[in-house]
């Protein structure tokens, strides 16, 4: 029976939607069902700024209110559209705060036709930190949640996680009670921070990073320093690093740097705002490493929602096999080498650590993801459909270990220009491992013809020959396999380990 066609949407689930009416603001996300990897199918946001003038008057603006409303007359039409059979909608700071919220919450449900739930600090902590747990793999430290009205903070180790506070240290509302002076903006956020009793548990740890303001710190960084990658999620930055850049975006009032263009306008004029909150915190928690989430209260929420075993899967693993599926000649032929490079490895003397079994498996698993693509092509496609996909709990250098992989795997196991990026991002430990596995690949997707049922059956043994280090052992029924093609890979991968490497069949 030919196994069944790869689909452009994944079966079995119905989409979902998630809108998020924040103080900066207003978004829909339409999510293709409920998953532990939920794929993103439309997103939008309208920059309301509903948090404007709180501070002064204690009101929602009322320009805001009215862009936000017509947004959710629009954001209920794209979802019906998309049918979503489900549609949830969370509130933040300004919306709780403002004396005429309860109004504008009343006016959105009329809207939407559903209530609309107005989340405390806290429970907008516990989301952020479901967030970060949902995103990244094991997490140990403190996740903070930048929005326009308000500072959520929370301490998080791997699924557990500890009582959140909020701070008004949204950037609107420090921007404003600051009447935009930075120094004001330092002196207030430092007094609000002083009251986090936890941040000090966090040092030497991570600083989870989320909130739009704070993920264009991020890409301001990754501009200035041409980085390779402009994938937010799991973006890494040093302690010492990142408090001299801080500092340097609070003084760089002009913005004249060409890297400020990739911040877009509505958000430059809050960014050293975000800067000064952000340099606060971390000069009391001290952590090792500040890592940027594009994951927070949406997929937080959509976390919550899924059973005790569902949250227990790989994001990384789980996104892999549903790229396999709709993307894979053979599924299963993918889940077949994932398995059998593993047992490879160890033949050639490599033994894994859990991280890096995980990567390996989630490499295996979306290495036939181009194969429609013309055959010059597949490895460029491969490295940047991986290298640009929105996975998650994975680390950067993990990410260009996976692209790298199936770039090796298509185009042979050397450098060129197109990996001279990425490489400056992995380690020179997971270079060398991706070399080798793009080597296992290219030969078992040749002698299988890319197909189920033949892997498993092969297997590299110590040589009977002493001639030779390692024999690629062949079942005599798979035989006729056996090639010039399949030789010449061999040869390769020999080359690159520096292993006498042969074919026998028993």
């Amino acid at each position: 029976m030919v196994e069944s066609e790869a689909q452009g949407r994944l079966r079995g689930i119905s989409p979902v939607s998630v809108v998020d009416i924040g103080s900066n603001s207003v978004r829909i996300v339409i999510y293709e069902g409920l998953s532990r990897a939920p794929t993103v199918l439309f997103n939008e946001k309208v920059l309301c700024g509903l948090g404007r003038g709180i501070a002064a008057s204690g009101k929602m603006n009322e320009e805001g209110v009215e862009r936000a409303l017509r947004a959710l007359k629009r954001f209920k039409a794209l979802a019906t559209q998309a049918r979503s059979v489900t549609m949830h909608v969370l509130a933040t700071a300004a919306a709780r705060e403002a004396s005429n919220g309860p109004a504008f919450i009343e006016a959105a449900e009329k809207i939407l036709g559903i209530d609309v739930r107005v989340l405390t600090g806290r429970e907008e902590a516990l989301y952020s930190a479901y967030g970060i747990i949902s995103g990244f793999h094991q997490p140990d430290g403190i996740a903070g949640d930048l929005g326009g009205g308000s500072l959520e903070l929370i301490d998080i180790k791997d699924k557990t996680y500890g009582d959140g506070i909020t701070l008004p240290l949204g950037g609107i509302r420090l921007s404003e009670l600051s009447e935009g002076s930075l120094a004001k903006a330092r002196n207030f956020a430092k007094k609000q921070v002083k009251k986090v009793t936890f941040l000090e548990k966090g040092r030497g740890r991570t600083f989870y990073a989320v909130g739009g303001t704070w993920r264009n710190i991020a890409r301001l960084h990754m501009e200035i320093n041409n980085y390779p990658l402009t994938m937010m999620q799991g973006y890494e930055i040093g302690f010492d690093e990142m408090m001299a850049f801080l500092d340097r975006i609070g003084a760089d009032e002009e913005q004249k740097d060409p890297a400020w263009q990739a911040v877009s306008k509505n958000r430059r004029m809050l960014l050293p705002f975000g800067a000064i909150a952000m340099r606060e915190v971390l000069s009391v928690m001290q952590p090792k490493t500040i890592s940027f989430s594009a994951q927070g209260v949406r997929e937080g929420l959509l976390y919550s929602l899924l059973s005790a075993e569902e949250q227990d899967q790989d994001p990384l693993l789980v996104a892999a096999r549903q790229l396999a599926l709709l993307r894979a000649r053979s599924p299963k032929h993918a889940a077949e080498i994932a398995a059998w490079t593993g047992l490879m490895l160890r033949r050639f003397g490599i033994e894994e650590t859990p991280e890096e079994a995980r990567y390996r498996q989630a490499a295996c698993l979306l290495a036939d993801i181009s194969w429609r693509a013309h055959p010059d092509f597949r490895g460029r496609q491969s490295l940047n459909v991986i290298a640009h996909s929105a996975l998650t709990g994975i680390t950067h250098p993990g990410r260009a270990f996976i692209a790298l992989t199936n770039y090796y795997r298509y185009e042979g196991l050397r450098d060129d220009d197109h990996t001279d990026g990425l490489g400056t991002i992995a380690t020179p430990e997971l270079l060398e491992r991706a070399k080798l596995l793009g080597g296992l690949l290219r030969v078992a997707y040749l002698f299988s013809a890319s197909m189920p049922g033949i892997v498993g059956a092969l297997d590299f043994l110590p040589a009977k020959d002493k001639e030779f280090d390692l024999e690629l052992v062949v079942p005599e029924q798979h035989a006729d396999f056996i090639g010039e093609r399949v030789e010449g890979r061999l040869d390769q991968l020999a080359k690159l380990t520096g292993k006498k490497l042969t074919i026998a069949t028993m």
